[in-house]
């Protein structure tokens, strides 16, 4: 199921901020509900989103079905796979920490490994395409898995991560 991983908690946290795993059947509406939805919801109180702008996020929850791509069984991510969380050893191991650990669609931990620079993505794509491909359009579904740590990062950091939120989806929207 998507959300909490075996054993773990419902309620649990990305950074700072409070993150919820509660259980659900179908990845679009659980991106929705727990991933995209609250946080616009913390951006507007913050005052970082006008409430006008969170419409452009209700329309993207609206269409994920459509915007989704294949449906997938739920994958165990990491939750927080930034750079930052990527601790590349000088025997050439690579280690994650600080994960924000739940089920999921496996693209967003791809999606969001990209967002802030990882150094040897394209290395890592090719990895990962390798072992497990990616369904078709998968480059153009970025965008819609980096909403949720970009909205995190708008409740957390202010409006200039508002605005790359509402880039990627009016982007995503426009696909």
């Amino acid at each position: 199921k998507q959300g909490a991983p075996p054993g773990g908690p419902e309620d649990a946290r990305i950074g700072a901020a409070p993150m919820r795993n509660a259980p659900g059947a179908e990845w679009p509406s659980w991106y929705a509900e727990h991933r995209v939805l609250p946080y616009v919801r913390g951006a507007v109180d913050r005052g970082v989103l006008r409430p006008a702008e969170a419409a452009v996020f209700e329309r993207v929850c609206a269409r994920l079905p459509e915007l989704a791509g294949p449906a997938e069984p739920p994958a165990r991510l990491h939750g927080d796979l930034w750079n930052g969380n990527v601790l590349w050893a000088a025997d050439g191991e690579v280690r994650l920490i600080d994960p924000a650990a739940h089920g999921g669609h496996r693209e967003t931990d791809l999606a969001m490994l990209g967002l802030f620079g990882c150094p040897h993505l394209d290395r890592v794509f090719v990895g990962y395409q390798e072992a497990a491909p990616l369904a078709d359009g998968w480059r153009d579904r970025v965008g819609l898995h980096r909403l949720f740590p970009l909205l995190v990062h708008a409740v957390l950091f202010g409006r200039g991560y508002a605005e790359q939120a509402l880039t990627a989806a009016r982007e995503t929207l426009a696909r």
